[in-house]
Order: C-alpha cells, then structure tokens, then sequence
C-alpha cells in the first residue's frame, strides 16, 4: 500500500474547502504524514498594500495586511482542529497566481500529494475551472480534487488504465502507479476497486460504411474482436499482479476512453477516479493528453490524477 509522508491541503475560500481539509486530515491521521494547509491571496507580495493603497488612500499597507491576517486567521482555525487530531500541521498563507505559488511549493517542500476541492458553484456543486485544471495539468505530485460535499469516505473507486504493448515501460509504470494508489486508497475506505481500460478500432465507422470494405462486414468485425483481444490480453497482463480485483470488476469499454470512462464512472456511480495523465514535452502549459483532459471536464465525481516517472512541469522555483 502506497503511504503519504506529506500532504498539502489547498484551502481557497471560493473552494470545497472544508471537504478537502476533513479529506487531508483523514489522509495524513492514517498515513501518519505531515499536513502542510495553504490559501492563497492573489496578488504578489505588496502588489495588494499599493492598490488598497490608491483605491483608499495612505492606510493602504494596513488594510492589506488585514486581508493577509483574515487569510492567516482562516488557515489557524483548520489546524487548531488538526492539531486536537495529534497531526503534525503547518499553514502558510501563499501570495502571487495561485497554481503557480502552489506548484512552487511543491517543488520546494517535496509534498507526495495535493488535495484540493473543486471551485464551488453558486447552487453549492465543485465544478472543475482555472486554478483546478492548471495543477491538474502541471503539478508533478498526484493531485486529488473533490467535487462534493460527500467525498469524505468512497464506496467504489475506479482506476482507468490503459496497458500498452510490451516495451512501453513509460505507459506500463503509470498505469501501476495508478492501480497501486487506488488499490491503497480502497483499502483504506473499505471500497470496491473497479479497474477500467477502453479500447476501440481506430477508423471501424468509416470500415463499415467505406467504398471498399461496407460489403465486407464479416472481416470488419473479425479486426474489431482481435483488437478487443488485444486490448483484453493487455489488461490481464497487467492486472496479473493485482489479485485483489476481482475478474467481475475488470472491465473493457468498447469507445473513445474521453468519452466512456466518464459514462462509465456515471452510470456506476463510482465516488472517485485515478487515473494518469501523459505529458507533452515542448508544449508549456498543454502537458495533458487529450484523453485525461475530456474524463476531467466530464467526470461529476473526485479525481486523482498522477503524472508519468519523470515528469518536469513547466513551473519553475525561478519563473514560469
């Protein structure tokens, strides 16, 4: 079973603060692990005192460092509660862009995990925006989001792989990385694991309804069942080391993963995905596959998403 030696609660007031703060408790009582509880004002330092400055005059500086004093005052609160709970906490109050300030302080203090909820909504649901997707993409920690008030215990976690040929050692040691913290993870909650790889025949519509193939509809199908035997011989090569999920909970989905791994998730109310995400080195700010973008803007339920071994985010401790 995977363990935390620290975790680092992101504790924003437009957020399901209070969801991720009893979640990161939970995480670092069991794991035993430092809890380290960030906010995170807007403005880098003095930026706030010099426009509180023009807009109210000389007392500027004083109004601003209220503000700071309210963020601090916030954070003080949640680890009195950790600290009655014997967890070894610490709060800082952050100051400049948000995922920015939050990744460098990773980066810095080498956190195993982030949790943070979702953006509130005014009716009250975690939807996933700005500050949420940019950690998602560029934190080179797993980052766990939570998108409800009732994500503090799960019943069924669902971990979304995709095994590749042998050879792809990449592809191979994120997917266990995925299957080792959800199985860490169901154990802990006491939940079902479900384990779900979709595949599909690149091009099968324009097969069946092409010049030359729409009359061959026998060979078309014979392609489409040895690419799900493919797919299924991949999954169970995989899976060889995880007795713990059970053959019933091993599951092929037939169709774009973007599309029937968020279905999937819905239909079988799972409370919590992980799942990886493949980096696209060169490209600054876009390091998340196609993919692992379309589950995370369609999933309704908690995510947990790790990077690949390696993984360099384009926030730097010296720039961005």
């Amino acid at each position: 079973m995977q363990r935390f030696k620290s975790v680092l609660a992101v504790l924003t007031e437009d957020s399901l603060a209070e969801v991720a703060f009893e979640r990161a408790l939970h995480l670092a009582r069991t794991n035993e692990a430092a809890l380290t509880l960030v906010d995170v004002v807007d403005s880098n330092p003095g930026e706030l005192a010099r426009m509180l400055t023009a807009l109210t005059g000389s007392r500027g500086t004083e109004i601003a460092e209220d503000v700071l004093a309210y963020h601090r005052g916030r954070l003080a609160e949640f680890a009195k509660r950790a600290r009655d709970e014997g967890v070894d906490v610490s709060e800082a109050v952050l100051q400049g862009v948000a995922f920015v300030e939050v990744i460098r302080m990773v980066l810095r203090e080498g956190h195993d995990i982030v949790i943070k909820g979702a953006t509130v909504e005014p009716d009250g649901r975690g939807v996933l925006k700005g500050f949420d997707m940019h950690i998602l993409r560029k934190c080179p920690s797993p980052v766990w989001i939570l998108m409800g008030p009732g994500d503090g215990s799960f019943d069924r976690i669902l971990a979304a792989v995709d095994p590749a040929p042998t050879g792809d050692d990449t592809r191979e040691g994120l997917d266990r990385m995925v299957l080792d913290l959800a199985a860490g993870m169901a154990e802990r909650d006491e939940a079902e694991l479900h384990v779900a790889h979709a595949w599909y025949l690149q091009e099968e519509h324009a097969l069946r309804h092409g010049r030359y193939t729409s009359g061959r509809q026998e060979e078309v199908d014979r392609i489409v069942d040895r690419e799900r035997d493919r797919a299924e011989e991949r999954l169970l090569r995989l899976l060889a080391d995880y007795p713990q999920v059970p053959e019933a909970n091993r599951h092929l989905l037939k169709g774009n993963p973007g599309d029937v791994i968020a279905d999937y998730a819905r239909a079988q109310h799972v409370d919590l995905i992980v799942m990886g995400t493949v980096g696209r080195t060169g490209l600054a700010g876009f390091i998340m596959g196609n993919t692992a973008e379309t589950i995370l803007r369609a999933v309704t339920c908690s995510v947990i998403a790790l990077k690949p071994e390696g993984f360099e985010s384009p926030v730097t401790l010296n720039g961005a």
